[in-house]
Parts: C-alpha cells; structure tokens; sequence
C-alpha cells in the first residue's frame, strides 16, 4: 500500500461508516481495485482508521457524552450482540471479506429494502430508546457482519421498527459505532500481533495518515447526512446501492478486476 492508497482508502471510510452503503463492501471494492486486499496490512489498515471515524463521532457530539450513566448502560446492552456474533462467528465473517460477489448481492438486497423503508417506517417520531429498544438495534447491528450490508444502515433501520424518529435512530447507530468499532479494532490488531505481524515504520505513517483523514472526512459526512436524512429520507441510498451491487457484478464477470481470491 502506498500513502495515495491510503488516502483514497481513508476518504472512502470517512464518507461511507456512517452512511448506509456499506463502508466495509466499498473499502473491499477499492483494495481489491488496488489489488492490495489480500495484502495482511491492508486488512489490519481497514480496521484501525476506523478509529479516526470513531473520533469525529466524539468530537461532534461532545456534550452528549454527559448525559447519564444510563446512556452508556444502554449503548452496553446495544454492544453486547457484536460481542456474541463476533466471537462465535469470527471465522466466518473473515471469509465473507474476501468475496467481493458477497458484497454485490448485499449492496443490492439492501438496496431495495431501503427504497421501502420511509413507507414503512418513516412517519416514527419517538426520541426516547428503552433498554429492550437499544438490545434490538444491536441485533439488527450484526447484520452488518455481512460483507455490504452496512452497519450504520442496519441499526438505523433497527431503530426506525422500532417507532424511533429517524434522526434520533441515525445519533444512535453514531454512539453505537464507538464500542462496536473499537472492539473490532482491539479484536484484530490483538489477532495481528497474537500471530506475530510487526509494523513498519512506514505502516505505521500510513495508519496515522488514514486516521487524519477518516477523522476530517466523517466529520463532514455526519453533518451531511443528519441533515439529508431528515429531509429526503433513504431512496436515493437505495439507487445507490443497486446501481453500484450491478456494477460490481458486472466488473467482476466481464471484466474480472476484482477477483481477488
């Protein structure tokens, strides 16, 4: 990986984390473009800038992170499905990321569940999350383990059956990113070293350099997409999907650029 890989990498988290396209089946896509991702670095990079998103995350909502203890309680009950799911089917979800097919299909299943989901569910307005509500959107967060699913995507929907106002789902599935993604993050770095991968010094300057630019990306998509969100709903993220899961399949079929395995 280079530092322009890096940088388009980054960009391509920052936009897509807390969009509901899919920034781990985009970040696939654009590696295996690069024809990096397979590279070990690469899958460890993937993870770790996560945590400059992570950071926007605080840095926008500063002062809601003084609510209550009760707030953290009920992100911590939203937590505990990844926990279960990620252990128990950690191998599984680690072969799904290699099959950029996977990724195409759930870009475009999802898609169409997004062009129904304001018809559905768009007219909720609640703002306030009880415990069983927050364990819920959990459940529905471990979809996402799904290669193009959309983590943001799948908890925001999960907040919306749940009669909760699409903003207030959206914050939400935001606070919920911190715990599930830094997680993932100690989860694997932790793997990487277990199996003894050392960074270089040039690794490191690249996880720094994705990191500062994931943070100043997200920070712009979040504010963008709140505002969006509200006002137009999710169908132009359902076009988005399909065209881009048929573009994917496509690529893959006739062109074969991103057969990565």
């Amino acid at each position: 990986m280079d530092v322009l890989q890096a940088i388009i990498l980054a960009i391509i988290e920052g936009i897509t984390e807390f969009l509901p396209v899919s920034s781990t089946g985009h970040m696939i896509i654009a590696s295996s473009f690069f024809g990096i991702a397979q590279d070990d670095f690469t899958k460890l990079f993937t993870i770790v800038i996560q945590l400059g998103t992570i950071l926007s995350v605080i840095v926008l909502y500063f002062k809601r992170f003084f609510q209550s203890l009760d707030f953290y309680f009920k992100l911590f009950v939203a937590f505990i499905p990844a926990v279960i799911f990620g252990l128990l089917l950690g191998d599984f979800i680690d072969s799904l990321l290699e099959n950029p097919i996977t990724v195409a299909i759930s870009l475009i299943i999802g898609g169409f569940l997004l062009l129904k989901v304001d018809e559905w569910f768009g007219n909720s307005e609640g703002t306030e999350i009880s415990y069983l509500t927050a364990f819920k959107i959990g459940l529905f967060q471990c979809l996402a383990m799904i290669p193009g699913v959309s983590r943001s995507g799948a908890s925001i929907v999960g907040g919306m059956t749940q009669k909760l106002s699409r903003t207030t789902a959206a914050e939400f599935s935001f606070f919920l990113a911190i715990p599930t993604m830094l997680g993932a993050t100690l989860k694997k770095s932790y793997d990487y070293y277990k199996d003894g991968f050392v960074l270089s010094d040039d690794q490191i300057n690249l996880l720094i350099i994705g990191n500062v630019v994931g943070f100043i990306v997200a920070l712009i998509a979040i504010k963008s997409f709140i505002g969006f969100l509200t006002k137009h709903g999710f169908k132009i993220f359902g076009y988005y999907r399909i065209v881009a899961g048929v573009a994917i399949l496509l690529i893959h079929f006739f062109v074969q650029k991103l057969t990565i395995i």
